[in-house]
């Protein structure tokens, strides 16, 4: 890259938050470039929910401004991701003790209410004896709720931002770690680590976003005047996943005794995806791995709802990551709000940073277009916006619906398994085709390594997807490490090795 490239952003952070405002601003004309120190989506934006969902517990604080903006982004992303996004149904299972009916039912009414374009079925109340979920519930249990909303691959949908900002120009930077951002001349000259081999890489900006996630304020710090202040409250939430232990189509959503809620989310076929936990943290460091006492308090959580009993050992992965949330003052964990917060720093004669805190992996498309107009007075004639009506990459699915892509596929590719096929398309949607190109056989995608996984793939997320590690594709680009065996994951690394 040459030193003397001056970009339009430069922005820090491969994050969902990062790739959005890279991908929407690229959109609107800007030349844009994008580091990461680590691989796309490595932390916080790999490690949710994987919902797309309003945050019904959010009423309780009052966040009804949030809820709404969250629902509606629920319908967009709906449209804009169709390949990566499915309606879920959630079951709320009700006894006494917990929540008042009454109260439920007006927060489900009222979320209702807030969807306003409602596309997914309204909320209701029904009797367990009625339905599949009875059989596997306690017997304490004798009615539930249900409402709607959404499950996402989340870092599959920060894949989708990074390949349509570079469709419209943008230079992602996968493993370059910011080291030093001056203001210099009405420019931000930036120098970057590159961290394979070492190298120093030299650009410039007119404006910087920071989107570094935990590290935004030591970015911060390094790039203007330091402060003391730290607005960053660092929240940890685990995830375990264990062998699916309801096998209709709802989740769960379970109160907890000390007032937290558990979700109970179908996986990958075969598991089940437990979560979250709300644990401080004082340093990202101390939140990237799952504490024995957390498997336990997500175990036990689960075992007072559900008649077949979990333990530690039925878990078969576990995953953590850290929320950087906008510290509001919040004593409980699980209060402090989700929202996002955007902090422009322009002094005259000064080239603007932009720094991002907090934020969901729902709204990251709205934070996005709230980032463009704080940047808008910096850059005239700055496009509009247009990411609530374009498919993400992947999302136009050549075919009016899913069902109707694995149609064409099963007819275009008639030699290749369809779980090969319906599994490529809920990761690639429209892309599916790219990534089979002039592939008519099973030997035509070259090894499998298990798991749905093959070499044809392999090379594809190598050198379209910015994957290098056999972890970026076995944990991020796919989930297929759930479902390989020891001797197909040494496989697959003796393979990206001879690819490199």
């Amino acid at each position: 890259m040459p030193n003397d490239r001056v970009y339009d952003l430069f922005v820090i952070g491969g994050g969902i938050n990062g790739l959005g405002i890279a991908c929407d601003a690229a959109g609107r004309g800007l030349s844009v470039a994008l580091c990461e120190q680590g691989d796309l989506a490595e932390q916080t934006s790999s490690a949710s929910s994987k919902m797309i969902h309003g945050g019904l517990r959010y009423l309780e604080n009052w966040e009804f401004r949030l809820v709404q903006e969250a629902l509606q982004e629920r319908e967009v992303l709906m449209q804009n991701a169709p390949h990566l996004i499915d309606p879920l149904r959630l079951i709320l299972p009700h006894a006494p003790g917990h929540r008042p009916a009454w109260m439920i039912r007006a927060g489900l009414f009222l979320y209702d209410y807030l969807a306003t374009r409602q596309t997914l079925p309204s909320s209701e109340r029904f009797c367990l004896a009625n339905h599949p979920a009875g059989k596997v519930l306690n017997a304490a249990f004798k009615s539930a709720f249900a409402y709607s909303d959404c499950r996402v691959d989340d870092s599959r949908l920060v894949i989708a931002n990074a390949l349509t900002a570079r469709g419209n120009g943008a230079n992602i930077l996968t493993r370059h770690r910011m080291e030093r951002a001056e203001s210099q001349n009405g420019r931000w000259h930036i120098t970057l680590h590159r961290m394979e081999n070492g190298d120093r890489v030299k650009l410039a900006a007119r404006a910087l976003v920071n989107a570094a996630g935990t590290a935004v304020e030591t970015v911060l710090n390094a790039a203007t005047t330091p402060r003391n202040q730290n607005r960053v409250r660092m929240v940890k939430g685990s995830h375990i996943v264990v062998p699916r232990i309801f096998e209709g189509p709802e989740a769960f959503l379970l109160q907890n005794p000390d007032g937290r809620v558990i979700f109970v989310i179908p996986f990958e076929r075969h598991f089940s995806m437990i979560g979250t936990t709300d644990i401080p943290v004082e340093t990202p460091e101390n939140g990237w791995a799952i504490s024995a006492a957390e498997t336990n308090y997500l175990c036990e959580s689960v075992n007072r709802y559900f008649q077949s009993q979990l333990s530690p050992d039925d878990v078969t992965w576990s995953f953590s990551g850290v929320r950087p949330l906008f510290d509001d003052g919040e004593n409980d964990p699980s209060a402090v709000t989700r929202d996002y917060v955007l902090e422009l720093e322009a002094p005259p004669s000064t080239p603007p940073a932009l720094s991002v805190f907090g934020g969901k992996i729902t709204t990251y498309r709205r934070l996005a277009e709230a980032a463009m107009d704080k940047l808008r007075p910096h850059f005239p004639g700055l496009g509009s916006a247009w990411t609530a009506y374009q498919p993400l990459a992947g999302g136009d699915l050549i075919a009016p619906n899913k069902e109707a892509l694995s149609n064409l596929l099963k007819v275009t590719y008639p030699k290749i398994p369809n779980y090969l096929l319906q599994g490529l398309a809920r990761r690639h949607g429209g892309y599916t085709l790219r990534v089979l190109d002039n592939a008519r056989t099973i030997e035509d995608l070259g090894p499998d390594f298990g798991g749905g996984l093959t070499g044809r793939e392999v090379d594809y997320l190598m050198t379209k997807e910015w994957a290098e590690t056999p972890d970026d594709i076995l944990w991020r680009r796919t989930k297929a490490g759930l479902h390989m065996d020891a001797a197909g994951r040494q496989k697959l690394e003796e393979y990206m090795a001879t690819r490199t």
